[in-house]
């Protein structure tokens, strides 16, 4: 019987599909469920929501609920991670303290300023988290679902001994719009997929074992295509190869799409996939959640239960991890020469086979030397950031985000100083390992 451990159960639409998920594979359909967060009445919500998953599914698993972390993680297989640190109110000041320094951000919760603070904030709780796994389950895998992605698993993988891979399902998401793209189904594509949380490159990407990307870029002469990922097709148009994470996300992470409104204007405000120029899409959208999740639950109640399979990996590799088919991913892992023109030991998202023996990674070799250039500069400001984080050294953060393409666009260094003091000053309670911060 596994045990399965949910930290940040209170995400309780990630925790929901999980759930479902873990449930419809027969190794784990008696496994026990460990749901924990520091928020009661959404764990209350969250036992309520599993529990009725359980007895429709007619499942012998086990529900179990606890605000102790340590309880929760005794004995466990598996831990899953889906934690918020500081909540909405705190995040929502990493994006508007530097949009009123012109720093115009979409979504925040992966890189750039915003990012950064995110990171700030999660790295020590992850840690936290990450000793007691080794404490009261070393054999168990953990799969990471919080944001920032690749500097929390970068902390994670370099201070700890916690078997560790973060997931996002920005990867498939991808190979499935390119399928339904050029009308191919899923079961005659193929591809390798290789770079850094949230700006991975599809470096192969085939239909019946045949170069894909000549009618990839055919089908972006239909305007309803071109129009459904307005930064992303020109990000392919240009450098030659499709990246991870929707336009939203990546109209952040470079200069070319936000650094003047004429140009957010023109790429990020009419496509049709998401609205990427809205600033603060992501945040609005979680502040207007945080107003109405508890009639969303009660709906949900009162609706049929859904136990089909979703597409999240977690699940599968549970199962591989338990003794089940092994099964192939895109997780977050470190670096050790599986990109060779990536630096050593910093955290890449590459395919990885899960199976009893844990997370077995697969070499990819080089990317293009245009994508590797971009991702190199994030690398670069993640490993200054992390380290930051680590030893509470404020400059190294300032440093940082000197370095991040859309706030150099448009920010002077004395700027960026100015704004970064004003966001320690904001975020000073929930950042401990600071001692003080001078600038």
């Amino acid at each position: 019987m596994a045990k399965i451990a949910f930290i940040g159960a209170g995400s309780i639409g990630f925790t929901r599909g999980l759930v479902r998920d873990i449930l419809t594979f027969p190794l784990l359909k008696d496994a026990t469920i460990s749901l924990m967060d520091i928020d009661r009445e959404r764990l209350e919500v969250a036992k309520k929501s599993v529990e009725r998953i359980v007895a429709a599914g007619k499942y012998p698993a086990k529900v179990e609920v606890t605000m102790d972390r340590k309880k929760a993680l005794k004995g466990a297989d598996a831990v899953l991670c889906t934690i918020l640190a500081g909540g909405v109110d705190v995040w929502r000041h990493d994006i508007e303290i530097p949009k009123k320094y012109g720093v115009d951000i979409n979504v925040g919760d992966t890189r750039g300023p915003a990012g950064i603070f995110r990171a700030l904030r999660t790295i020590p709780v992850m840690l936290g988290i990450c000793r007691d796994i080794e404490k009261y389950c070393p054999d168990a895998i953990l799969l990471n679902y919080t944001n920032p992605m690749a500097m929390l698993c970068r902390a994670m993988q370099s201070k700890t001994s916690v078997k560790v891979s973060g997931l996002c399902h920005s990867v498939q998401g991808t190979a499935m719009m390119l399928a339904k793209w050029i009308g191919a189904d899923m079961k005659q594509i193929t591809y390798v997929c290789a770079g850094i949380n949230h700006q991975s490159w599809f470096v192969e990407f085939k239909k019946d074992g045949r170069d894909a990307y000549p009618l990839i870029r055919r089908a972006m002469k239909r305007k309803e295509v071109y129009q459904h990922e307005l930064v992303r097709n020109e990000m392919f148009l240009a450098l030659g190869y499709y990246v991870t994470e929707s336009s939203g996300h990546n109209s952040e992470y470079n200069w070319w799409f936000r650094k003047r409104p004429d140009l957010i204007e023109k790429y990020c405000i009419h496509g049709t996939g998401w609205n990427p120029g809205e600033y603060a899409y992501v945040l609005n959208y979680y502040m207007e959640r945080e107003g109405k999740w508890r009639e969303d639950i009660k709906k949900w109640m009162k609706e049929p239960v859904n136990l089909k399979r979703g597409l999240e990996y977690a699940a599968s590799i549970i199962n591989a991890y338990m003794g089940g088919n092994p099964f192939m991913f895109n997780g977050n892992v470190p670096n050790d020469g599986i990109i060779t023109n990536l630096p050593k030991d910093v955290c890449v998202e590459v395919p990885v086979l899960a199976d009893k023996r844990g997370f077995n990674v697969i070499h990819v070799g080089a990317l293009p030397p245009q994508c590797a250039a971009l991702n190199n500069i994030s690398v670069a400001i993640e490993e200054m950031a992390v380290e930051g984080a680590l030893i509470g050294n404020a400059e190294k953060v300032f440093h940082a985000i000197c370095y991040d393409p859309l706030t150099a666009s448009v920010l002077s260094l004395a700027e960026i100083r100015k704004m970064v003091k004003e966001m320690f000053e904001k975020n000073k309670p929930h950042l401990p390992q600071f001692k003080s911060v001078r600038f």
